[in-house]
């Protein structure tokens, strides 16, 4: 069978620039302008349609973990599995960090199987793990479904998709990204309003099963209509396949910091909100509404800030809203004792605060380019996991006091500033090999950047991290 080659190179005009580290057979560590070597997306076409799949995926995936909160506090009120808050948050921490480290291997799954293959693949595995878990009896059955199970089906079907959507965009990649990762908060305001009302209705175990067919159809749907671009796996050359000395690159590092501490943050107030409304008197009803509101802010919010990333730049966007979420908490959250004060904040933090998932691929586009970006997400993904499974726990730890949130706010607010100055370094990082990029290209000699403490100094100056422009 004929294998499908990556198309030949073609030049890109110098305003399309982007510039990473590569490894030469010497060991020397050059500075390689990536945009000169990428073939051309099609910036569109039938890449909307794979938009509309990593909707659908993101819609059932992330929308159905969501549901957790909800289920999770009916296994808490009614007893009918025992177990304690803190076993019960770590299933939902597994779910979502077992989809993260088993990223690795769904490259390796995907060259044997193809993408359609492996994204039904992980929809029988959602599928499974939804429908055993309403036969579930005892805690640990759980953690199997819930936890592992449904974490590689996921893993699965989400990897998959959200590395096939970027290659099909140039100028409109955050757009495309942010209305594809906007089903993240339509499926977890669905699923949790109506995971509430079956269970109201039917019970736990036929919530379990609807939810499982629900998860079936749509991830199916969303199987069928992803495509690579090009029609099939790309075959690339040996210095884009991944390396572990990833783990040691500043932008990396830069990227990972900035993913850690606003993950945390994030999961915090999506799990914090509903009590907090309690802790000031509110009823259950009223912090209800505050939760699908903070959904309904990640809805619009992600393809609203996809747009304003393409226009403005999108490592300037991505560290603007870490910033912006980190002042609402200090002078929104903190300061709210009444009910229209935190639907105010609820609205807001939600438009913000969950960006990472939706700016990460653009911005590490920008970063290593397209070619590497399969390695280097793998890379983010696997420093991820433990994060997410513990970020839960450490909620449920700060805000299990209703009598004072004054140390989850503060924390909330910190990790969120962390981010911001993360991402403000690694713009000032970006600026500066770019500059290196085509100083090269303009004068024929391959520069290198010498030691890599010395390029700390080089690009760590004040006059790259206050300058101006579209980054």
């Amino acid at each position: 069978m004929e294998v499908l080659q990556w198309p030949e190179p073609v030049s890109r005009p110098t305003t399309s620039r982007r510039s990473s580290w590569y490894d030469d057979p010497s060991g020397e560590e050059n500075l390689t302008n990536v945009a000169s070597i990428e073939p051309t997306p099609p910036d569109g076409g039938y890449g909307w349609v794979v938009a509309v799949g990593l909707f659908l995926v993101n819609t059932h995936t992330w929308g159905i973990a969501s549901a957790w909160a909800v289920i999770m506090a009916y296994y808490l009120r009614s007893h009918d599995i025992e177990g304690s808050h803190l076993e019960f948050g770590i299933i939902g921490g597994l779910a979502i960090s077992q989809a993260l480290m088993i990223s690795p291997l769904v490259g390796t799954v995907r060259k044997y199987l193809g993408s359609r293959a492996t994204s039904l693949l992980g929809s029988v595995l959602i599928f499974v793990a939804l429908l055993t878990s309403s036969f579930a009896t005892q805690v640990w059955h759980l953690f199997l479904s819930q936890g592992f199970c449904f974490g590689w089906g996921m893993g699965l079907c989400y990897v998959t998709a959200s590395q096939l959507l970027p290659p099909w965009f140039t100028r409109k990649r955050s757009l495309a990204v942010g209305l594809a990762t906007s089903g993240t908060g339509i499926g977890g305001l669905i699923y949790s309003l109506a995971a509430h009302g079956i269970l109201e209705q039917l019970g736990i175990e036929w919530t379990w099963r609807i939810l499982a067919f629900c998860s079936l159809a749509g991830n199916g749907v969303a199987a069928m209509l992803m495509r690579e671009w090009g029609g099939r796996s790309h075959t690339f050359p040996e210095e884009f396949k991944f390396n572990p000395r990833d783990f040691g690159r500043v932008e990396l590092l830069l990227i990972i910091v900035w993913g850690i501490s606003t993950e945390l943050g994030f999961i915090i107030l999506l799990y914090s909100l509903p009590v907090y409304a309690n802790s000031i008197g509110l009823s259950a009803q009223q912090g209800t509404v505050a939760n699908a509101l903070f959904n309904v802010g990640l809805a619009v919010g992600r393809p609203v800030l996809g747009w304003f990333s393409d226009v403005f730049g999108r490592i300037n966007m991505a560290g603007l809203t870490a910033l912006l979420t980190s002042v609402f908490c200090f002078a929104l959250w903190m300061p709210s004792a009444s009910y229209a004060p935190l639907l105010v904040f609820s609205l807001l933090a939600g438009s913000l605060c969950g960006t990472f998932w939706a700016a990460v691929t653009p911005v590490l586009a920008e970063v290593v380019g397209i070619r590497k970006l399969t390695s280097t997400i793998g890379v983010v993904m696997i420093a991820m996991v433990a994060p997410a499974t513990f970020a839960e726990p450490i909620a449920f730890a700060m805000a299990g006091e209703t009598t004072s949130f004054t140390s989850a706010q503060l924390f909330v607010s910190f990790m969120f500033l962390l981010g911001s100055l993360s991402v403000w370094c690694l713009r000032s990082w970006k600026i500066f090999f770019d500059a290196e990029a085509e100083a090269s290209s303009a004068s024929g000699v391959q520069r290198t950047c010498g030691s890599r403490h010395n390029c700390w100094f080089r690009w760590l100056t004040p006059r790259l991290l206050f300058s101006f422009g579209r980054v």
